[in-house]
């Protein structure tokens, strides 16, 4: 590590570090715009200058762009030269001249990066007295607000949009003084990580649109660590709450998942926890039950011989509330919730992930891969931040080939200018077009059978050990040879797979490939549908059918349902059935759906919002989140209201979470996610407040003249007040990061390691699986098939806005959900005489379900993808021939 001198005092920085990344590194302060640690330098704004000196007899120095220029052994240079300070003053003052002076009601205004290098710059008053340039701000969509006068032209957003996120509808038009970011034209910004600009942009061009309707300001928000419920990757995030609504979703970073960014599903998909169809009171028989009492005492009526009540878990539950059901109603009386095929499907994930000898690899892992294989996920829609994530890892050969010429990796102009279009091979296998198909080294489009097959071929090309496939055609045998020879060549290779094409074949065939690679670094990740699918699939439990079977032969009569709406994925028929056989059915959730619809008794559950509770994540990562406001009345977590039913005797979270750690193979340490509700700095909760929060003795002024007593939370060791000791969190409590002179989220660079790496103390969570020697080949390879004339075989199509069904209650994403459709190529089109947005009718084992056409010529002939989990896909029969024709 090269020691380097920063104005007479010695530090030992990271050796391949730039100034900027160093100055930060060691705690000290240095402004800067266009840098930012996840893309590297660019040197556009100047705002980093230092002054260097080329030996200890150079008084005077000259200037230098600090984060352009590499640390190295005996470096000498200085922030607080007066030319260097002078310097840094000037350029903001020079952006100041068309910068609007307009802080008070700019939604950036106390949280603003450019205020916060403004004041560290010096820069207190303006000269310019001139007319300042102005700009038409556009229409962006839903998610993000546009205020052009405020842009400073540091690049940012299209280094992020275009560069980083591989958007292409975003862009910068004009030049010198008239520079413009934006569209071509006013629409939606397609990318689906558009919602980054928001916290890229160091001022406030861009911004939260959902928030700014209702707006309040970031330190008037009340705020608490939390997991983002909205697929498998347990994605860190801080939601904001202001008079008991929520308002806004934001990142909160950590080194090994989501670092700096999240997906739109995941920072707007919040608007669920408002809405409407909230479920506020229980009822009986579709009328409001008056007391919380009455209602317990009837749900414990109905529970209190065991032998006849069965509990239906979900996948959206926490791994609190499913042990509390199964708890309730004992383990041979426990139901996934999921049907047979999706309960086979789970445990074949949880098994490849458990029982592999390959590196199960966090996000910031898969983001240094330098071959991978995508087998059978659309990771955009299925897993949008580890899609983020695949996209950094095809750039490491450019890193390499600039490595070999002395170039930095944080030089970013420098090396894409050196590799122009080289990157790391990527291979996509896929059901249909994918939108990292342009950055894949090549695609291959087949039904998930032989997606499959194809992959046990690659596995046997690997290791001749392997089963083989013995009739594979000539196109996918030089695949296959491509594939292989490209993982066979590399040190980190990397395979994905999931339950995308909810087949059991593909994770086997995945699993066989990580088998058969022999290099030391190499990884499988396995993406799996929910923000609990693994902590359930862990849990163990019965399909539905079975569920189904014993209420029909009278074995039980009642039916306890949490947090699931089983006809959103289950044949409509089954769930039918199922409750309505049932002599007592119970729904326990916070919105109402068709499956409350057919409940006896339905009782009031929190959100994530408003309680506490686990997840375990795709790689079994155990997380803690918290609840960010008090529930109404009689809203309860799930598990509390099993527990008063009978369940257990636990006094809190801390002590269910215990006894399912002990009580549950697998589970051992899952109560280490997080520090207990005894923890304590100097005796002090961790404040959910800031301590700018305002506001306090006036907010419920029109109630009450005096300040009322903040709620005591026992369940966690953060409190609802501004009373408390925020600066010393551990990560796992630490919601927000706020530094004396760092307002802005930039302000996380004082809580990292070292800038970009991990945080102080460590990234949160308890991971629960580690890699195994069990390993064995799977041969259960399926036979070849052909498509059947005039049928189509029926894959699902997921869709990041629609098919997951949290989100789809925010109204900001609703506006972004596409109309149920099926989708099929021109050629089949074409046959059908249907043409892209006509209506058409899909007939399967006799269910006809009308849906809009579309076309995709990645979709291979014979297959029919179509819409899953988007209103209207209710009760498809997936992996069924359909018959297709059009309406009318």
């Amino acid at each position: 590590m090269p020691k380097i001198e920063i104005d007479g005092t010695i530090h030992e920085v990271e050796d391949g570090q730039n100034v900027l990344q160093a100055c930060l590194s060691t705690g000290l302060d240095l402004p800067y715009f266009c840098w930012h640690p996840a893309m590297g330098s660019v040197g556009a704004c100047r705002q980093c200058m230092v002054t260097q000196y080329s030996s200890p007899e150079d008084t005077k120095g000259r200037l230098v762009v600090g984060c352009m220029t590499p640390v190295s052994e005996g470096l000498r240079i200085s922030l607080n030269d007066s030319e260097a300070v002078e310097f840094r003053a000037d350029i903001i003052e020079l952006l100041m001249t068309n910068h609007p002076h307009d802080c008070p009601v700019c939604e950036e205004g106390g949280q603003c990066h450019l205020q916060d290098m403004t004041v560290m710059s010096g820069h207190t008053s303006r000269k310019y007295r001139g007319k300042k340039r102005t700009h038409r701000n556009q229409y962006l969509g839903p998610f993000i607000g546009h205020e052009m006068n405020r842009c400073i032209a540091c690049y940012r957003c299209v280094r992020y949009y275009q560069d980083y996120a591989g958007g292409q509808d975003l862009g910068v038009f004009g030049a010198h003084n008239h520079v413009y970011f934006g569209r071509s034209e006013d629409g939606v910004l397609e990318n689906e990580f558009s919602g980054n600009l928001v916290e890229v942009c160091p001022t406030g061009v861009f911004t939260d649109k959902p928030n700014g309707k209702n707006y309040s300001r970031k330190w008037d928000l009340q705020t608490a660590p939390s997991i983002c419920a909205h697929c498998s990757l347990g994605c860190n995030t801080t939601p904001g709450e202001r008079y008991g609504e929520l308002r806004s979703v934001v990142n909160r970073y950590h080194g090994e998942i989501n670092r700096y960014f999240l997906c739109d599903r995941g920072r707007f998909g919040y608007g669920f926890v408002n809405a409407e169809s909230r479920i506020k009171t229980a009822s009986i028989d579709h009328q409001e039950v008056v007391g919380e009492g009455n209602a317990v005492e009837h749900f414990r009526g109905l529970v209190q011989i065991q032998e006849t009540v069965i509990g239906i878990g979900s996948p959206r539950a926490s791994v609190e509330s499913n042990y509390a059901l199964r708890e309730l109603v004992g383990e041979d009386q426990f139901y996934s919730g999921w049907t047979e095929a999706e309960n086979t499907l789970m445990e074949t994930a949880l098994r490849v992930v458990r029982e592999t000898d390959a590196a199960n690899p966090t996000l910031a892992e898969i983001e240094r891969a330098d071959a991978v294989l995508i087998l059978g996920e659309d990771l955009t829609n299925t897993a949008p931040i580890m899609a983020l994530a695949v996209r950094q890892a095809v750039r490491n050969a450019s890193f390499d080939a600039a490595e070999s010429v002395g170039i930095y990796q944080w030089q970013d102009a420098a090396v894409r200018e050196l590799a122009q279009d080289l990157l790391s091979p990527l291979f996509i296998v896929s059901t249909g077009s994918t939108r990292l198909d342009d950055v894949a080294t090549g695609v291959y489009r087949a039904s998930p059978d032989e997606i499959a097959r194809l992959g046990f071929a690659v596995a046997h090309r690997l290791d001749s050990s392997a089963p083989g496939v013995g009739d594979l055609a000539a196109a996918a045998s030089d695949t296959v040879k491509e594939i292989a020879e490209a993982l066979a060549n590399a040190k980190r290779p990397l395979v994905i797979s999931g339950t995308g094409c909810m087949t059991a074949a593909v994770l086997e065939a995945a699993s066989n490939i990580a088998r058969a690679l022999a290099s030391a670094g190499k990884a499988l990740s396995v993406v799996v549908p929910d923000c609990n699918s693994m902590g359930l699939a862990m849990m163990g439990g019965h399909g539905l059918e079975d569920a189904k079977k014993v209420v029909e032969f009278g074995v039980a009569n009642t039916v306890v349902v949490i947090e699931n709406d089983l006809y959103r994925n289950a044949p409509r028929e089954l769930v039918d059935d199922l409750l309505g056989k049932a002599k007592n059915v119970v729904v326990i959730d916070h919105s109402s759906h068709a499956t409350t619809e057919k409940a006896g008794l339905v009782l009031p559950a929190t959100s994530f919002a408003e309680s506490e509770g686990t997840y375990i994540n795709n790689e079994g990562r155990a997380q803690r989140f918290f609840s960010v406001m008090q529930p109404s009345e009689e809203m309860r977590n799930t598990w509390q209201w099993l527990a008063d039913a009978g369940a257990g005797d636990w006094s809190g979270s801390d002590d269910i979470i215990a006894s399912c750690g002990n009580g549950l193979l697998g589970f051992k340490g899952v109560e280490e996610a997080a520090p207990t509700a005894e923890f304590r700095i100097s005796g002090m909760k961790v404040p959910r407040q800031s301590h700018r929060y305002s506001g306090r003795t006036a907010m419920r002024a029109n109630l009450a003249v005096s300040e009322p007593q903040q709620p005591i939370d026992r369940d966690s060791p953060l409190s609802f007040s501004m009373e408390g000791a925020a600066r010393e969190a551990p990560p796992s409590l630490m919601s927000t990061s706020w530094a004396p002179a760092w307002n802005s989220n930039h302000a996380i660079i004082k809580f990292q390691q070292e800038v970009g790496g991990s945080l102080q103390g460590g990234d949160p969570g308890k991971r629960l699986f580690q890699p195994s020697s069990e390993a064995n080949w799977y041969d259960g390879i399926p036979a070849s098939s052909e498509p059947v004339d005039r049928r189509w075989l029926v894959v699902p199509n997921h869709q990041i806005f629609g098919s997951e069904p949290l989100s789809c209650g925010s109204p900001a994403v609703a506006e972004r959900i596409d109309a149920f459709s099926v989708t099929l190529n021109g050629d089949d089109l074409a046959r059908l005489q249907i043409e892209s947005g006509d209506m058409l009718e899909l007939s399967i084992e006799g269910n006809t379900t009308i849906a809009e056409a579309r076309q995709d010529d990645g979709v291979p002939s014979g297959i029919a993808a179509v819409g899953c989990g988007v209103p209207g896909s209710e009760g498809i029969a997936w992996l069924k021939q359909a018959e297709i024709r059009k309406r009318g």
